[in-house]
């Protein structure tokens, strides 16, 4: 009896043995045709990092070029909580619908060769960056000064083009001139649709300005504070306004010995006698004038001057006083100030 027992309990070993061992071939077998990647099995897993574009960036991103667009615009952030606040998530949507709306601002600087350069393209920087997008800074300079430039733009947060030209200028006004001829040729052959802005580097904004400009549909001015330290001197020039209609020009100087002195022109006075000098900074226009100009009731047949800044400015101003729009609705304040900054100083702790 003993040898039976014994026997039995042998068989069922062997019995439990070969089905754990079929168990796991089965097993086994199955087990190599599952993907061997957890993430392709829970492509949708909430852990981990990822790189995303900011939301605020992306309607001017997509009109620079993905070699000179900023790069520093690609940042890591954490991926959103599993179950997001509803409200929080409602005011995300309207932002964004915001900003679809929001016209692009391009905006161009002129300034090169001296040791102020970079300190003022910074300052200038650090304005754009409060700027809701989308917004486009053309950077325009001598391809000598390329170099030392490029990699502080890479810095500065804002979407922007470097553009270089090799000719060599002795005459700064000339050179500022060929800059925003550089930047309106860029604009009109990538057909840039937005308002365009020609900034000096010293320029001060109230942030308002650039709200207001975006309401801009063909030309729009306003007035300019140019202020120098140095000679204890403010003048104010720019329009004169029946609520968003211009129907003058004028020139005030705030100076210690000309205070209160004026001079007012009328829009009818400026086509007789137009003013030898117009500072471009005081105005903004819309971008597809300059490769449909029909569209906003502009002849083709007429010469091209929409490759000489100063002449393309003055022009449309004698032309029709009634496509500019004075900013902001009663032109009564002042959003910009220019400041004087010579191009060579002396600096006694050097």
């Amino acid at each position: 009896m003993g040898s039976m027992d014994r026997s039995k309990k042998r068989i069922q070993l062997w019995k439990k043995a070969l089905i754990h061992f079929a168990l796991c071939f089965v097993m086994g077998f199955f087990t190599g045709f599952a993907p061997t990647s957890p993430v392709s099995l829970f492509s949708t897993s909430s852990g981990g990092w990822i790189t995303v574009k900011p939301a605020a960036y992306a309607a001017a991103d997509k009109i620079a070029d993905p070699g000179v667009a900023n790069r520093s615009l690609m940042v890591e952030l954490p991926p959103a909580a599993a179950n997001p606040n509803p409200a929080s998530t409602g005011e995300k949507k309207e932002e964004d619908k915001a900003g679809s709306k929001r016209q692009l601002i391009v905006v161009t600087t002129t300034r090169s060769g001296d040791r102020m350069q970079e300190a003022l393209l910074r300052r200038l920087a650090d304005t754009l960056k409060l700027v809701p997008s989308p917004l486009l800074w053309i950077v325009v300079q001598a391809r000598a000064d390329v170099a030392a430039t490029a990699a502080m733009l890479r810095k500065t947060g804002v979407v922007y083009r470097h553009l270089a030209f090799k000719e060599n200028f002795t005459d700064a006004a000339a050179e500022a001139d060929h800059q925003r001829n550089v930047a309106l040729n860029h604009i009109e052959h990538h057909r840039l649709s937005g308002i365009v802005h020609f900034a000096g580097v010293s320029n001060i904004y109230d942030l308002q300005f650039f709200r207001e400009i975006r309401q801009i549909e063909v030309f729009g001015t306003w007035k300019v504070a140019m202020v120098s330290a140095n000679r204890k001197r403010v003048v104010v020039d720019g329009p004169v306004c029946n609520a968003s209609s211009v129907v003058g020009w004028h020139s005030k100087d705030f100076s210690s010995d000309k205070v209160g002195s004026s001079n007012v022109i009328s829009t009818a006075e400026m086509k007789v006698k137009p003013p030898p000098k117009i500072n471009v900074s005081g105005f903004a226009f819309n971008s597809s004038i300059l490769w449909d100009p029909e569209r906003w009731g502009r002849a083709t047949s007429v010469p091209d001057t929409s490759q000489d800044s100063v002449k393309f400015v003055q022009e449309v101003i004698l032309e029709d006083e009634t496509k500019l729009k004075g900013l902001p609705a009663d032109c009564s304040k002042i959003m910009m100030w220019h400041l004087h900054i010579p191009r060579s100083m002396y600096l006694p702790f050097h």
